[in-house]
């Protein structure tokens, strides 16, 4: 097979991958915070969800801490309370997915004995209640800056 016949190809996948670092670097870090807020927002909603549905079986579903995660140490754009809450909510998570595994391996439900689902729906609650509102304060200060 000839180089030749693949160039277009390879030129093609070469201008795409520029593309791509070019738009990622454009990125204003207020909309990256924007997106990371949004995406923790989900989750925490999710894991909200999950603790409603909880069950204490060995077959308990997993609580999600993806973008908790991947995004841990980027959170001092917040106020530290909301900080604080974020991380004791998802430190608890953390806990108690620790504690479902157990229990799945184990086949057991004396491993989830101190899952207390009450409390981590209240911090939860507080978590969602400050990131819905930073979305808010954000959007409102995009709009005020807009409309001058």
């Amino acid at each position: 097979m000839d180089w030749k016949e693949n160039l277009p190809l390879i030129l093609g996948a070469l201008a795409l991958i520029i593309f791509q670092f070019f738009v990622r670097r454009k990125r204003s870090p207020e909309t990256s915070q924007q997106e990371l807020v949004q995406n923790l927002a989900a989750e925490v909603r999710l894991n909200l969800r999950i603790a409603d549905f909880f069950s204490f079986e060995y077959k308990a579903r997993r609580f999600m801490t993806t973008t908790w995660q991947l995004n841990k140490n980027k959170l001092d754009f917040l106020d530290k309370a909301l900080q604080n809450n974020i991380s004791d909510a998802f430190i608890m998570v953390e806990d108690y997915n620790q504690q479902i595994a157990a229990a799945k391996k184990n086949k057991s439900t004396s491993y989830m004995a101190n899952i207390n689902t009450d409390k981590l729906k209240g911090l939860l609650a507080k978590c969602q209640e400050g990131l819905e509102q930073w979305l808010l304060l954000k959007i409102l200060f995009l709009l005020l800056l807009y409309n001058e």
